[in-house]
């Protein structure tokens, strides 16, 4: 994780013929954290898609030093496979691994052989975090992370972030919720809407 950077200049995105933000800068360097708030339709998930490449920026820059892996609604574990197996077919592509500890510190030990579409809410969202650590990049992107998470999974996903940062990793949340986290940093994208 050394040497990662992440940095956004002059920045905005456009939906269809809507200008969702404007003007936005920021930089973090390793360890740092960044939560976007701003009410829904503010442009928080296409900021985050631009940050990995997924969208281009109507306007602006983004430059990274190190790779991405995003975490959103969309878990990317085949419906159809049991977990086990979706976690197999990632492990494939991306290396890196699904070890016993951390499928059992995410409590996703007992449910290999359930097929991911059987899966509840919190366990596709802890499925989907496995996924995302085991990718083993510098930057995190975060969108909505606790939505579905019990009380017990918010603390271990933040306390997971937590330590992330610690390491030296960058994580960029989108949330509506609180997110504890020490040294967050905050960015209202309500004031570069337009």
């Amino acid at each position: 994780m050394e040497g990662c950077r992440l940095s956004v200049k002059d920045l905005a995105c456009r939906r269809g013929d809507r200008l969702l933000f404007s003007g936005l800068d920021f930089a973090l360097a390793p360890g740092d954290a960044l939560q976007i708030a701003g009410p829904n339709g503010t442009g928080k998930s296409s900021l985050l898609r631009i940050v990995a490449g997924l969208l281009r920026p109507f306007a602006g820059t983004v430059e990274r030093s190190g790779a991405v892996a995003l975490l959103d609604e969309r878990p990317a574990l085949d419906e159809h496979l049991p977990l086990g197996r979706a976690f197999g077919f990632w492990q494939r592509i991306d290396g890196g691994g699904f070890g016993a500890d951390q499928l059992a510190t995410l409590g996703l030990e007992d449910l290999l052989d359930v097929p991911v579409r059987f899966l509840s809410t919190g366990q596709r969202k802890r499925a989907a975090f496995a996924r995302l650590k085991a990718q083993d990049t510098p930057i995190w992107l975060l969108d909505e992370p606790l939505n579905g998470l019990d009380t017990a999974a918010v603390a271990l996903l933040t306390q997971e972030t937590a330590a992330f940062c610690d390491n030296g990793g960058i994580a960029v949340i989108a949330s509506h919720q609180p997110f504890a986290l020490p040294g967050l940093a905050q960015l209202d994208l309500f004031r570069f809407a337009l």
